[in-house]
């Protein structure tokens, strides 16, 4: 609502004066030319100064990484084959590239029938894929194809195995994948259809990564301490950090052998290579070396952009009521296979 508008009887006054003295100036314009100032010379306007970002530091000289992160991309993680040996996007390119891949992935479509509806899930309002900018047409920089490495003979065949034993109904929860049981989403970090974001938090000595799917929490040491014995394995494995220069590299073992990274083993050494490139801009990259499953090491390099959301809870256990329900479905179909496989049995 707009307030009524009142001038004091002073002010008033203030204005009379004002406008008299303005009134006398054409006045002094006519005064002889011997008593004329000189006129200024015009001032030629320059732009504005643009402001340089400048690597700021925690009080005790860390390069600040603190924030919340989104790594949303619809980059692939490997070259697509049809683009052979192009390894960059133009502009239009990547444009052209995220609106057809966005096509492709909708759970929007309503194509078909119902059991692609259930396996949909949720439609695009829950998505969070990001897009596609210029420059690399894959995630992995390293080896230049962009493709990740031929598996070795023994890694397939575990592959091969895990692969069977989820195609089927499960056994039991060890048959369902580590997503599914709602127990990590694993190292390294790799974008999914919505949740991809991550916090870095930083104390003195540490670093911690908390991401939102899940909810999982990493304290990354700094203090130089050695890695624990082999004998300890985890599915996050065992982290330990230290800058170079404003990268933070953090080198991680010791994996359990239940957590696979496209075909990893317990025997993975994972680099990853924080690097802060502008006040919106994180680069993260990962390299894979284990030559139990891969002919070669490998390494990514996602962008990630700072955002001002908050990470929310994810609500998500081992027990939850979809786990059971797929066991308990599996045994029914068992019971009812078993049923009609005896003589006698209605058809």
């Amino acid at each position: 609502m707009k307030r009524p508008f009142f001038i004091s009887a002073v002010a008033f006054r203030g204005i009379v004066f004002s406008a008299a003295l303005l009134a006398a100036i054409p006045l002094a314009a006519q005064a002889p030319a011997a008593l004329a100032k000189p006129a200024a010379k015009p001032v030629a306007k320059t732009a504005p100064a643009s402001k340089k970002w400048t690597l700021q530091h925690t009080p005790d000289g860390q390069p600040d990484f603190q924030g919340i992160w989104s790594f949303a991309t619809l980059m692939p993680l490997e070259r697509p084959k049809e683009l052979g040996t192009k390894a960059s996007f133009t502009e239009a390119e990547a444009i052209e590239f995220a609106n057809r891949t966005q096509q492709q992935v909708s759970t929007d479509r309503r194509d078909g029938g119902a059991d692609a509806d259930v396996g949909r899930s949720y439609n695009e309002l829950w998505r969070d894929r990001g897009t596609v900018k210029a420059g690399p047409t894959s995630m992995i920089i390293d080896p230049p194809d962009g493709r990740i490495p031929q598996l070795t003979p023994d890694a397939k065949r575990v592959e091969d195995a895990r692969a069977k034993a989820r195609s089927g109904p499960p056994r039991g929860p060890e048959d369902r994948n580590t997503w599914e049981r709602c127990l990590t989403r694993g190292l390294p970090y790799y974008p999914t259809s919505y949740n991809n974001n991550f916090q870095i938090m930083q104390t003195p000595g540490y670093v911690m990564i908390v991401t939102e799917m899940i909810h999982e929490v990493r304290t990354v040491p700094l203090d130089g301490r050695p890695h624990l014995a082999p004998t300890i394995r985890s599915w996050m494995g065992d982290s330990r950090g230290h800058w170079e220069g404003n990268t933070l590299v953090i080198d991680t073992i010791n994996f359990n052998d239940q957590a696979s990274f496209r075909g990893s083993t317990s025997n993975l050494h994972l680099i990853e290579r924080l690097t802060r490139v502008d006040e919106n801009t994180l680069n993260y990259e990962f390299t894979l070396d284990d030559p139990k499953a891969f002919a070669r090491p490998w390494t990514a390099m996602i962008p990630t952009s700072k955002i001002d959301e908050p990470i929310y809870e994810y609500a998500c256990h081992e027990g939850n009521y979809a786990l059971m329900d797929i066991l308990a479905g599996a045994r029914a179909d068992e019971k009812k296979a078993a049923g009609a496989a005896k003589p006698g049995a209605q058809q």
